[in-house]
């Protein structure tokens, strides 16, 4: 399916929000390296980390980065004091046509969710300031047309909980949030309103790849995207 969307469409980019690392009992016995290695050959263009991404340990995650020809965004893990350090990065920006995309990501709060002793001295910083600077920079720093934001917090709580939908009101610069972690099956994406009034594409297509999610991006002379499809295709 993505081969033939490639086949059809001039420029494509293909993202992740995290949770490499589940999904299948492949992961027990290849540690990740199956699925960064399936991954690169299908062309991902960059993921964001979720919470089952250590479920190997921090080192275990880190090992598997060699065969991982894609990067891993997350501008809220600060990895300083790991074996991580310096092996993600905070945004990536991809250029099509004169066309620049700017790409960020975030992570879910680990404590409570992960063991310790898996993430180590990860700390985790605020995921909506962080994703903000982050859209900030992209957008009035590097000149990017759109923001993109892969986001493992999932996608809406019934309480307080910081989520996608939160992330996109609660911010200015971003404009699509791609989300994990609640293996939500969006029959298509939600549609909101950022602190500027500004109109915010949220999605999320459940788990282990059983679907796609397409956004169809046209960008006018002015350089304003706009989405002309928005869909999300299950797989079989």
């Amino acid at each position: 399916l993505i081969e033939k969307i490639r086949s059809e469409e001039k420029n494509v980019l293909l993202l992740d929000a995290g949770d490499i690392f589940q999904g299948t009992p492949y992961f027990n016995f290849y540690g990740g390296e199956l699925e960064m290695k399936l991954m690169s050959e299908m062309g991902y263009d960059a993921a964001t980390i979720g919470n089952h991404d250590f479920d190997a340990g921090i080192d275990g995650l880190e090992k598997q980065l060699v065969h991982a020809e894609f990067p891993l965004v997350v501008s809220n893990y600060d990895f300083s004091n790991t074996i991580m350090n310096g092996r993600t990065k905070p945004h990536i920006i991809k250029e099509y046509d004169g066309i620049k995309i700017g790409i960020t990501g975030v992570g879910i709060e680990l404590d409570g969710l992960v063991p310790k002793l898996l993430y180590k001295e990860t700390q985790y910083l605020d995921p909506i300031k962080s994703a903000q600077e982050q859209a900030h920079i992209l957008k009035h720093d590097k000149g990017c047309d759109m923001v993109i934001c892969l986001s493992h917090l999932g996608y809406k709580y019934n309480d307080n909980t910081v989520s996608d939908m939160w992330m996109a009101m609660d911010t200015e610069d971003i404009d699509i949030i791609i989300g994990g972690h609640t293996h939500t099956f969006l029959r298509r994406p939600e549609m909101t309103r950022n602190m500027k009034g500004k109109r915010v594409i949220v999605n999320q297509v459940g788990w282990a790849g059983i679907m796609l999610g397409r956004l169809d991006i046209v960008f006018e002379k002015n350089k304003k995207g706009k989405c002309v499809t928005c869909s999300n295709t299950l797989i079989t």
